[in-house]
């Protein structure tokens, strides 16, 4: 028992979802099971149920539990009780399916809806008393040896929905160990062509994920030797300095998504603007790209006044991931570190003191020659050390 099955929400949905306790009917299911087996942090928790989707709203409104229906043509509605919120699907089979949408149909076998399901880790489930369900009886072993299978033929699987197949290196990056299974890797080598037909929200959803593990470069590796998400022109130079810079951020915990989009771009803006063809890079990434840019193109991070100034003109955030990345190229060295995140954390930002009303009162005519000329002695107070 842990504590998200111990919570007075959980346990109320779960008791109003099965009236008979020796014949359950809702279980929980998914990766909510899968990390407390691992013993990672569970974040969403989805529950699989044989009653139909308008029998759930019925039994849990009947019990004041606000109900939102999500995705009833999936056979999913939504419970909420105070701030917690519980995703409840009825148990499916495929009727139809075109690598992209499913067609389903409701079913009350345990079996026939985890051989639906993409991964046999993701088919465990488990009762409100922490007993756990293998419906397919390969699922906790896999689980236990950190094995990322496909539930059954992978190409099938994959044709079902082709996802599948950036899902398949994601799960490998976050819960899976040793060399990746065979099949499966094939099966994702074979339909790599089909990612392009999903849309790009997915993709960059299922890219970001990967790129947001602990050591991507690994997975990265592979996709691209492996032919999948081929748009992407990387080298041995990118995902080494990826590699590195991951290793450095968490070294001192100071991970950016952002940074390492930067990075895996090789520094350079314009492929960077090429990776936006395929995903959808946020406004927000592509300024920080920008500002690392300039960033780096200033002098190194093993000086005080460096960081200062970095910190000045683009910011404390950025300056602490551009001492990520010159850590990681070997322009900075580790034991200058401690000290620029010191700065980095603790000094305070001083104000340029001059105003354009000043040189106004000075006797400049407001226009861009003013501008020019505060420009040119806040360069000059920066590198006089702020004074």
């Amino acid at each position: 028992m842990q504590s998200w099955m111990r919570s007075a929400a959980s346990q109320k949905i779960m008791g109003v979802l099965n009236p008979d306790t020796k014949n359950p009917s809702t279980l929980f299911v998914g990766g909510c099971v899968r990390n407390a087996l691992l013993g990672e942090e569970v974040g969403d928790i989805d529950i699989a149920t044989k009653f139909t989707p308008d029998e759930v709203i019925k039994l849990l409104e009947e019990h004041s539990v606000k109900v939102i229906p999500t995705g009833l043509d999936h056979g999913t509605v939504t419970a909420v009780i105070e701030d917690q919120s519980f995703e409840i699907t009825t148990l499916r089979r495929d009727v139809e399916t075109d690598g992209r949408h499913a067609v389903v149909a409701f079913t009350k076998d345990w079996a026939e809806d985890a051989r639906r399901r993409d991964f046999t880790m993701n088919t465990l489930l488990a009762d409100a008393e922490g007993n756990i369900y293998d419906p397919l009886g390969s699922g906790l072993g896999d689980l236990r040896a950190r094995r990322l299978i496909f539930v059954g033929q992978p190409a099938q699987r994959i044709q079902e929905d082709y996802l599948r197949i950036l899902r398949f290196f994601r799960f490998h990056a976050f819960y899976g160990e040793g060399e990746m299974d065979s099949a499966g890797l094939a099966a994702c080598r074979e339909y790599a062509d089909q990612i392009k037909t999903l849309s790009r929200e997915r993709i960059t959803q299922e890219f970001f994920k990967i790129l947001s593990a602990d050591a991507p470069h690994t997975v990265l590796r592979i996709m691209f030797d492996h032919g999948v998400l081929k748009d992407f022109a990387l080298g041995d130079a990118q995902l080494t300095t990826l590699q590195h810079v991951t290793t450095f951020q968490k070294r001192y915990g100071l991970s950016a998504l952002s940074s390492r989009l930067y990075v895996l771009a090789g520094m350079d803006l314009n492929t960077l603007d090429q990776f936006a063809k395929t995903l959808l890079i946020p406004k927000v990434f592509m300024r920080d790209a920008q500002m690392l840019h300039q960033a780096l193109s200033m002098d190194d991070l093993s000086d005080d006044m460096a960081v200062k100034i970095c910190i000045y003109k683009c910011g404390r955030a950025i300056t602490a991931q551009a001492l990520m990345i010159e850590l990681a190229i070997d322009r900075v060295m580790n034991g200058d570190a401690p000290k620029a995140i010191k700065t980095i954390q603790n000094w305070e930002v001083p104000n340029f003191p001059l105003s354009g009303e000043d040189l106004i009162k000075e006797g400049f005519e407001p226009g861009p020659a003013l501008g020019a000329e505060l420009q040119k002695r806040e360069e000059e107070w920066i590198n006089n050390g702020f004074r």
